[in-house]
């Protein structure tokens, strides 16, 4: 007679079988944050690229959400938020309790709602893009514009402060080398965003910054994988 056996991953309590079906969903919505991360820098990347009157030196990606091909960018952003919101219940589901597996999932989630909303709502054109728009700021910011600020925001937040849970959990648990990743990669964003704008607001540090995180999205689902107690039949 076959048994079940609990599949988790070290250092967090023990939890009732799952069943195989269980199993694969677990390592399925892990398996989307894995994704989540490169496909929003790679996505970014192509239209920084390729879409006329786009000068990295000088916008943030945030302005790729406008224009004729602006649906590329929010799509991006809407497909990254969602696949991170399933990331996050993978990872509920992966710690089941344990630590981190309350709060880390949690503020993880937050992430992914701001890059949801943030697709939704546009920023305002300015610094000539898209082509015709005009050459400064908006002086007053529309409504759309503050709920795009607003998400990142919350996005932003959301997501350093689950790096810092995560630190504490690699730590907890003796993992001194994932530890140490996961605090260089929280704080690695504030001397990045005073250098942006020391720099005139410089999209080019900020990409940076956001190909530090985005791997850091990618990396924590994927480390969760392989810790996963693989099922016997």
């Amino acid at each position: 007679m076959t048994q079940d056996i609990v599949t988790r991953i070290p250092g967090t309590p023990s939890a009732p079988a799952e069943t195989t079906s269980g199993r694969t969903v677990t390592r399925a919505l892990l398996a989307c944050g894995a994704v989540a991360g490169p496909l929003f820098i790679v996505v970014s990347l192509i239209q920084v690229l390729t879409r006329p009157g786009f000068d990295l030196r000088r916008h943030a990606i945030s302005l790729l959400t406008l224009g004729d091909l602006g649906w590329i960018q929010r799509s991006n952003f809407a497909l990254s938020g969602l696949l991170a919101l399933a990331c996050a219940v993978g990872i509920r589901r992966a710690l089941q309790g344990g630590r981190a597996g309350t709060c880390g999932p949690l503020l993880f989630s937050g992430y992914g709602v701001g890059l949801l909303v943030a697709g939704l709502f546009t920023p305002d054109p300015a610094l000539g893009f898209p082509p015709g728009a005009p050459a400064g700021m908006a002086t007053v910011m529309s409504w759309h514009a503050v709920l795009h600020t607003v998400a990142f925001f919350v996005a932003f937040i959301s997501l350093v402060a689950s790096i810092f849970v995560f630190v504490r959990r690699f730590a907890g648990l003796g993992r001194r080398g994932w530890a140490a990743y996961c605090a260089a990669t929280g704080v690695a964003p504030f001397p990045l965003i005073a250098l942006s704008l020391a720099a005139g607001g410089s999209g080019v540090i900020l990409f940076v910054m956001g190909v530090i995180t985005s791997a850091w999205v990618a990396a924590l689902p994927a480390k969760l994988l392989t810790e996963l107690t693989p099922a016997t039949d």
